[in-house]
């Protein structure tokens, strides 16, 4: 098997796996209980609390685990709406946000917040100055995420977040994609809320976090008991914050080697696909993307097909179309960026890790030779370009 939906989901590390097991096994107490046989959870928290600040240059009394990045998200939006004292509230958002960020504004515009939707450029940017110019006097909160989960554009946070730090307006950033991946400063970008998802970094799944900046003000999301200091009840899933917390100190440790790796195989993937496969269209910025990212659109083909061959091929891969759920409609992001509906069907995304290798992706490009010509074989659409390109 060739495993290139990193983007999706990672494979446990060992390490991270290890650092679980004691507390699946023996130190199997609740954290919040009272007696000492409570207390290593306790301690095994905070530890992991420290580990995942250290990514992104925050407190650990900053961090606040949650079941993942949707719930993270959810908070972030919602709680900064139901905490602010402003009459009338607005909030801002891309329009290639994840669907965590997107329901949730729509959820609150069914509660009357006005939500400003900022378009994006060919290459998934979105514009600091038109963010800056849609900020009113009523707007809460900036959600701007680190990089897209789909074409891999890495936004411009720094400059977005000190506009949001110059107009007293709050700056939340999804950061599943990005957290130990790519350097993040939440000092240095001005970010005063940010989200992860402990499995898109050799984690568990089912654990996240929201960093909350010391003062910032967000309404309570989950209620019910005292856990994460009153602000996030639920009992503590002690084995898959430490496990979080130990992917978050290897992936720290190895990103400059990480990115080196998965940078020169994504190159190499988008050379040899640009080189040997004909209308093929490369999504997200050339450069300024994350490194594991390679996402392209293949004209006149079906995304979901081309899934169905590789598949069969033994190579696990993902679509921007959103077909593979059931939907007719093709990838919001794709729309986003300026794609006619008909290619953004044909997509593909191949997300990498530090563990593939440049044989894999030959293999992977390989394949796609024989299965793209044999899906336009079968497209009259095809047929019809070529003959008029004769």
């Amino acid at each position: 098997m060739i495993y290139m939906d990193n983007a999706a989901t990672t494979r446990l590390s060992e390490r991270a796996f290890e650092a679980m097991r004691p507390y699946m096994m023996e130190q199997y107490a609740n954290a919040a209980g009272t007696y000492s046989f409570a207390a290593a959870s306790s301690e095994a928290i905070e530890k992991a609390r420290a580990q995942v600040a250290s990514v992104i240059g925050a407190r650990s009394s900053e961090i606040f685990f949650t079941s993942g990045g949707t719930e993270s998200d959810n908070w972030a939006l919602k709680g900064a709406v139901l905490a602010s004292t402003k009459p009338k509230k607005h909030i801002i958002i891309s329009a290639i946000e994840h669907h965590a960020i997107l329901h949730s504004a729509q959820a609150l515009e069914r509660q009357g917040v006005e939500v400003t939707v900022m378009p994006v450029d060919a290459d998934g940017l979105v514009d600091p100055a038109a963010v800056e110019a849609a900020i009113r006097p009523e707007t809460v909160l900036i959600s701007i995420m680190a990089a897209n989960n789909e074409i891999g554009t890495i936004e411009p946070l720094e400059a977005i977040g000190e506009i949001a730090h110059r107009h007293g307006v709050l700056f939340h950033t999804d950061a599943v994609q990005a957290f130990g991946h790519i350097p993040l400063d939440v000092e240095r970008m001005h970010i005063d809320l940010l989200s992860a998802s402990a499995h898109k970094f050799h984690g568990p799944k089912g654990v996240g976090l929201l960093y909350i900046r010391k003062g910032v003000k967000l309404g309570v999301f989950m209620d019910g008991g005292a856990q994460e200091k009153k602000r996030r009840a639920g009992t503590s899933n002690v084995p898959g914050i430490v496990g979080m917390g130990a992917a978050a100190e290897q992936a720290r440790a190895q990103m400059e080697a990480v990115i080196a790796s998965e940078s020169a195989v994504r190159d190499h993937l988008i050379e040899r696909i640009e080189k040997e496969i004909p209308y093929a269209k490369l999504n997200g910025h050339r450069t300024n993307r994350l490194p594991g990212n390679v996402n392209f659109c293949f004209r006149f083909i079906e995304g979901e097909s081309m899934l169905m061959l590789l598949d069969a091929e033994g190579i696990c891969a993902s679509s921007g179309s959103a077909c593979t759920s059931g939907s007719l409609d093709p990838s919001h992001v794709l729309l986003a960026i300026g794609l006619p509906h008909e290619i953004a069907h044909g997509s593909l995304r191949l997300s990498l890790s530090e563990e593939t290798t440049m044989e894999e992706a030959d293999k992977v490009v390989d394949s796609l030779k024989v299965i793209i010509p044999r899906l336009r074989s079968m497209s009259p659409l095809y047929e019809d370009f070529v003959r008029h390109q004769q």
